[in-house]
């Protein structure tokens, strides 16, 4: 593959790792993106694992992206991977004792079976993309234009402002954006929507560190069906609020409100529920959160 070059569009978690790995195979790769690293979902993602999820044709994904998550957090110092116990809740009367001293409101928790980790999204992109880089990958901060062909192959990608960048390969790799792009740039129907959800983030909160355990709990009054991931850095993520926004190719081509992830943005409707939802469950919730986000994940019609 000397003086060849793979070309990915989009710096979420997928492009990410498949420059982690061309890199180790030792392979040129340019990475193009419009924000950042891990700028949309990737970086705003809950990051909980569960090793025997999976069904049907999955379930060998399930396992083999389980460990190579711990193979990966010992080999590139990700320090928020962690292995934690899941707990199911409802959110019906409070308990006489929870596994967790934090679920301290209506809350009746019981331990799930199985092998549970969690990771912080962003610190794993960024480290997966700083190895990536050590191993001769580039990034280019730009918006992909067009694409050239010579025969059936793409050999080049043009960028707004004109720069070209060529290429022997081509991946696209841009999360719900994907579907328009492959429109635009293939004539190829991709049935791809996105999803947009809120979610929320309590920071300093020392119980967490010393009492992990993630939580599922049951829908309620307010439209949640809150997932609780306390992380090793003391902050608590939760996401299940509700509510969430199916957005078509229409609303992320330019000039739609969610063209790009910079415009993805919570619902306030969701944040008060999930916010009321968890007070509910846990006085750590008696303050409002310090983040407030959402992030758009793709989605096939057929889900």
């Amino acid at each position: 593959f000397q003086g060849q070059n793979t070309v990915i569009i989009g710096g979420g978690i997928q492009g990410i790792s498949l420059a982690y790995y061309l890199t180790q195979r030792g392979e040129k790769c340019t990475l193009i993106e419009r924000s950042g690293v891990a700028s949309a979902a990737s970086g705003k993602a809950g990051g909980f694992l569960a090793r025997e999820w999976g069904s049907g044709p999955t379930v060998q994904l399930h396992h083999q992206s389980f460990d190579l998550h711990e193979q990966l957090a010992a080999e590139l110092g990700i320090e928020s991977f962690r292995r934690i116990p899941v707990l199911s809740v409802s959110g019906t009367r409070k308990a006489v004792k929870n596994p967790v001293s934090w679920l301290d409101g209506k809350a009746i928790a019981e331990p799930m079976d199985g092998a549970f980790a969690q990771v912080t999204p962003k610190e794993f992109c960024d480290k997966l993309w700083a190895a990536a880089v050590r191993g001769g990958a580039e990034f280019i901060k730009g918006v992909a234009k067009d694409i050239m062909f010579d025969g059936n192959t793409v050999c080049s990608v043009e960028l707004e402002g004109g720069e070209v960048v060529d290429t022997h390969r081509f991946v696209l790799a841009a999360g719900p954006w994907s579907g328009h792009l492959a429109e635009k740039f293939f004539s190829m129907s991709m049935p791809m929507t996105g999803i947009k959800s809120t979610s929320l983030v309590y920071e300093k909160n020392k119980v967490v560190q010393e009492e992990p355990a993630a939580a599922f709990c049951d829908e309620d009054i307010n439209g949640c069906h809150l997932e609780l991931y306390p992380r090793s850095d003391g902050s608590v993520y939760i996401c299940g609020c509700g509510g969430s926004d199916y957005v078509d190719n229409d609303r992320m081509m330019p000039g739609g409100d969610c063209a790009a992830p910079e415009l993805i943005k919570p619902d306030p409707c969701r944040v008060t529920a999930a916010s009321s939802s968890f007070q509910g469950l846990s006085s750590l919730g008696r303050r409002a959160p310090d983040q407030t986000q959402a992030c758009m994940r793709p989605c096939l019609q057929d889900a």
